[in-house]
């Protein structure tokens, strides 16, 4: 891992979650693509009226952030998919909405690793998707 490009990591730090905060961060590397989006939830009953008008009656909101490395080493291919395993995790991550480093709990949709060359031990890609597991309503 490149230890002068850390510094620009959106990512910080990811580590197991747990209630006591007391595992240490895993740094991993810097991914290629960062992709925040900043997701709205709606109660029942939530939709257009009959003269079009959006109710829109938001309930929650949660981040999603699409990551993706690109000629990843078999040794960081392993730590990346490491690091996002257990079921629930919490990561350190620059956030756009807040305009600084925040720590929130996610978990991880389905992981992909695209093979580039199996005999240099170099994958083309890594890519996957974490969400917030509690859908709060955000504030600054």
């Amino acid at each position: 891992m490149d230890k002068g490009i850390q510094q620009y990591n959106p990512i910080q730090g990811v580590r197991p979650h747990d209630e006591s905060d007391a595992a240490p961060f895993t740094t991993i590397p810097v991914p290629s693509t960062f992709q925040w989006e900043l997701q709205d939830l709606s109660e029942n009953g939530a939709g257009r009226t009959e003269d079009n008008v959006m109710v829109k009656k938001r309930s929650g909101q949660l981040v999603k952030v699409t990551l993706t490395w690109k000629l990843v080493s078999a040794e960081d291919a392993a730590k990346i998919l490491q690091a996002f395993n257990p079921e629930y995790f919490d990561v350190k991550y620059l956030s756009p909405f807040h305009g600084k480093v925040v720590t929130a709990e996610f978990y991880a949709g389905d992981r992909k690793a695209i093979p580039f060359n199996t005999k240099r031990g170099v994958w083309d890609s890594i890519s996957f998707s974490i969400t917030e597991r509690r859908a709060d309503l955000k504030d600054v």
